[in-house]
């Protein structure tokens, strides 16, 4: 019954920006490791960020310094700052939660049991 949800994702210029959202239902984002990963035709699915419970973060090398991870407890909502975008970051993105780690978070996709729906960002040149 657990439930995360996507939005924010859009259509947008290079250079542009997008806050994407994953809202919980019946799982705390608080409890666990939570992640993005996205995925673009023909290619595998891929990490982009992770969040532990104490707020540590981690990103994935095509994406630090441009993409920023976090979350809001009291709304219980997963957040993805998406600046200076490029058209290589046009993919599916996906919001995750790892309910067996609470630090040390994975990059594993296997390791997260719980995945929203996703949400389409397209960046054009």
């Amino acid at each position: 019954q657990v439930q995360l949800v996507e939005s924010g994702g859009g259509s947008v210029q290079a250079g542009g920006s997008l806050r994407l959202s994953c809202a919980a239902s019946r799982y705390a984002v608080s409890s666990s490791c939570m992640g993005w990963f996205r995925q673009a035709p023909g290619k595998p699915r891929e990490g982009v960020a992770t969040i532990d419970t104490r707020g540590g973060t981690s990103y994935g090398d095509s994406v630090r310094g441009r993409f920023t991870i976090s979350k809001d407890n009291a709304k219980n909502t997963l957040y993805l700052q998406l600046n200076s975008l490029k058209p290589e970051d046009t993919a599916m993105y996906y919001c995750a939660a790892d309910p067996e780690r609470v630090n040390w978070c994975l990059w594993q996709i296997s390791a997260y049991n719980y995945w929203g729906q996703g949400t389409q960002v397209a960046v054009s040149s």
